[in-house]
Formats: C-alpha cells, structure tokens, sequence
C-alpha cells in the first residue's frame, strides 16, 4: 500500500488535538472530496483537496500521487514531476507514482528518464499496457531527436521541422523540442510560426533565453535588425553565455554597419567601393534572406550606374530568388532588359509588377516597355542604316548614299543569283528606310509605334530603284557602268 502514518505539518493549532487516526480519517476525506471534483474533470478544485489532504498526511504516497494526476491535466507537468518523485520517494513499490513519473518525464521531453521509470513499472508490473506504450513512445522520441540532430547539421532545416512535430506529439511540454522546431521554422523563413511557437513559451517564462533567441532571430530574418539585437542581448542576460544568441547578435551588428556604410558610399556617387561594400556585406550571412535580398537588389543599382547591366540583372534575379515578393527588385530588372534592349523579359517583369500593384506609375512603365517591344519586332530601319535613333536629317542621307550605292542591284549584276536576291532585298530595305527616316511625319509616327501601312502607309509598294533616282537625281545623274566582266565604275551626270 502506497499509505504511511500520518504526520502533520504547518497545521491549524486545533488540528494538533486530532489523534493519528482522526488525521487520516480527514485526509481520506479531502481525497475522496479531490476524487469527486477530478471525476467531474473540475482539476482546480481536485487540486486543492488533494492538497488539504497531503497537508493533514504529509507522508501519504498516494497523495502526491493523487496530486500529480490532477497537475498533468492541468498540463502543470513541471509540478506533477515533483509530486511524482515525492510518491515514488515515499514508497518505491508505488506503480502508478513511477507510471506518472515516466509520463511526466515523456511530456516534458526527458525520453532516457521516462525510459527508466517505465522500466521500473514493467518490473512492478510486468504486463502493463500503459507502461509498454509509452516506453515505446520514448523510444521514437530518442530516434526522432537523433534524425533531428542529423537534419540541423545537413542543414535539413524541413526535416528537422517534421521530426520535432512527430517528438512533440507524445514530449507535449517540452520547450526544447519547441524552441528548435522554431528555430528552424525561422530558418525556412517561416516567421509568424516561429514567433507564435516563441511567444507560447514565453507567456509561459519571460526569461526563457533560447525563446528570446528566436524572437531576435524572427526580427533580424525579417530585416528588422534594430529591434531583433534588443531580444539577442536580453538572451545574453539571462544565459551569458549563449552561443547562438551571441553570433546572430554579432552578424546583426556587423550586417546593418556594412549595409549602411554602402548605401552611404551610393549617395556620395562612389558606385564602385559602394558596389565592394555591399559584396562584403553579403558574405555576413547567407541566412538573412530578406537582407540578402535588398543587398542584391542594391549592388544591381550601383552596378546599373557602372554599366554592368548584365551582372545587375542577375543580382536582381538573385533578389527575387531569395524574396519573389521583392517588387523593387522586378522593377529594377525590367529597367536593366530594357536599356538591354530585351524587351519581352521587361514587359513580363512589368507585368508581374502591375499584377501585384496596380499604380499608374506602374500601368505607364508596363504600356512603355509593350510599345517598345511591338516596335522590337518591326523593321529597325534605324539600323538598316547604320545610324543612331537620335541621328540628324544629314546623317541619314549620308548613311543613305553609302548603303544604297553599297547594295544596288547593278553592282552586283554579275554576281550568284543568290547574292544578287539578297543585295536586291538589301537595297529595297535601305530605300524603305529612307522613305520613312526621311519624311518628318512618316519618321514621327514610326518612332511612337505606330503601324505605318495602318496609316495607309503601303511600306510593300514602293519602288526602291525612284527613291534612288531621286535622291542622286533624274536621268544621267548617276549610273553603273561595266569596264569588264564583274568590274564596275560609278559615273556622276
């Protein structure tokens, strides 16, 4: 039996007239009170009569244990511990005291102690379900720490993650499993799950260091570094000498002074150590994904003043990569594929901008870049010449003559069919360039995008050889001339 003589301590004066016998008699009573209330699930008041109880019968195993089945579905598993060891302390032969012990040990995430009381039923009992469940429970947790610890190192962050919740479904009260499951969860850039597994432990303890750590984490993944530096070093108060709290505080101090002695460089237009900066900075730590992210998408703009726009547009995608919400990133690629003349990568960047924001900012630069692109997909008779799009009326009819006398069909009359069809489609190109680079309307509407033949503008029906007439005059103003076969010579009317 799991009952001693009772002793009564710290007891009303008139309870030291009660016999023994008349103590244990109201013990019993309290107990039996507590049995009724724990029945009707009202633990609170259970509680406070198996106190009475174990006041009147200090020495009463039964008590503490009574006591601890009450606490554990308070999930007061802390306290159910202690009554636990007090009852199995009291009698060693106590099953239930050893059951509740092991259990208690299990919630709160001690799998080898729950193994050993529960070995400890087994030899009490050797056919006790219970005892035979939960010991093999306590082995899944020690495989499920085990694989936990194999994935934190592979950097396996998901795994560690599933391994923690399958642990916590029988280790419910452990903060441990609890803390790693959310540091991971902070990892994973998972933040509101991390801070809620957080803030749960710490309504529960203030002080708790390692929920304090992942709060700072949360903060400092989410670029407020300010704010997350303040939780690091209330970590450090409460445990000095926590590692982790002491790096991220560390790499939270060290990322926010290179960042801001980039952006200082950027103002005073020092694109080049602005751009050394910001790559130091992000060598601080691959972790810090949203920090990253804007890192990226900085460097891209000092790289954009320097004019490496092909580095920048791989900076910017390696923004997105890190955040695909990062809306400044999108518009600073879709800047760089348009000065890179990429224009159907621009206006799908644009697009996705648009989607996600719908300003007239944005409706602008997305309409820019399409007209940019339809007009990508013409003729470039800017090109065809040879000139630049902002060239003069003179520079165009220099460009005229050179290419016209360069492609006319005389030249080369004496050539391969082939080359003759190909210098021919040439020289037509050439007199449509002119034709429209030429006419101030014509050149208007083609610089704004418009479809010319839409305008009655019939690019298909025009004579190439009379734009070349014209230009170098009427009959006698110019000719090819044959001195021998495949030889040619120009003569000027």
């Amino acid at each position: 039996m799991a009952t001693e003589n009772c002793d009564a301590v710290n007891m009303d004066p008139d309870m030291d007239l009660l016999s023994d016998e008349e103590l244990e008699r109201e013990a019993e009573g309290f107990k039996e009170q507590g049995n009724a209330f724990y029945v009707k699930k009202d633990y609170a008041e259970a509680f406070n009569y198996y106190t009475k109880a174990i006041d009147m019968c200090p020495k009463n195993a039964s008590y503490y244990g009574n006591r601890a089945a009450t606490l554990m579905m308070l999930c007061r598993y802390r306290e159910a511990l202690e009554d636990s060891q007090q009852a199995v302390r009291l009698d060693n032969t106590f099953m239930k005291g050893h059951l509740r012990e092991g259990k208690c040990h299990l919630s709160l995430g001690n799998a080898m102690a729950a193994s050993r009381c529960l070995q400890r039923v087994l030899e009490l009992e050797p056919d006790n379900s219970q005892a035979q469940q939960e010991l093999k429970n306590a082995e899944s947790i020690l495989e499920y720490e085990r694989m936990a610890e194999i994935g934190f190192e592979k950097r396996d962050f998901r795994m560690v993650v599933f391994c923690m919740d399958r642990a916590l479904e029988s280790a419910t009260a452990c903060h441990r499993f609890k803390i790693l499951k959310a540091e991971c969860l902070a990892l994973l850039g998972r933040y509101p799950e991390a801070q809620s597994v957080a803030s749960d432990i710490l309504r529960m303890d203030s002080t708790n260091a390692d929920a304090l750590y992942v709060r700072g984490l949360c903060l400092y993944y989410e670029d407020c570094i300010d704010k997350a530096v303040q939780f690091f070093v209330q970590a450090l108060r409460m445990a000095p000498d926590h590692e982790k709290a002491r790096l991220a505080c560390r790499n939270a101090k060290a990322l926010k002074a290179k960042k801001e002695e980039g952006n200082k460089a950027f103002k005073e237009g020092n694109f080049d150590a602005a751009y050394e900066l910001y790559s130091e900075a992000l060598t601080i730590d691959p972790n810090n994904i949203k920090t990253n992210a804007k890192l990226y998408c900085n460097r891209a703009t000092v790289g954009s003043k320097l004019k490496k726009l092909e580095q920048a547009i791989e900076d910017c995608t390696k923004a997105i990569k890190l955040d695909e919400t990062y809306i400044k990133a999108y518009l600073r690629r879709a800047q760089c594929y348009m000065d890179t003349e990429q224009y159907e990568e621009a206006v799908r960047d644009y697009e996705k901008v648009y989607q996600t924001e719908k300003t007239k900012e944005h409706k602008h630069l997305l309409k820019n870049a399409q007209l940019e692109l339809k007009k990508s997909k013409r003729k470039d008779y800017y090109k065809v010449l040879g000139v630049d799009k902002n060239a003069t009326e003179d520079e165009i009819k220099k460009a005229y003559r050179k290419r016209a006398l360069l492609h006319h069909p005389d030249r080369h009359s004496s050539a391969s069919p082939e080359v003759q069809k190909e210098e021919e489609k040439k020289f037509k190109e050439v007199g449509e360039a002119f034709s429209v680079l030429s006419d101030p309307k014509k050149k208007s509407r083609y610089d704004s995008g418009q479809d010319l033949e839409d305008d009655g503008m019939n690019m298909g029906d025009f004579d190439a050889n009379n734009i070349f007439k014209a230009f170098f005059g009427g009959p006698g103003g110019f000719s090819f001339e044959a001195s021998g076969p495949g030889n040619f010579f120009f003569q000027f009317g």
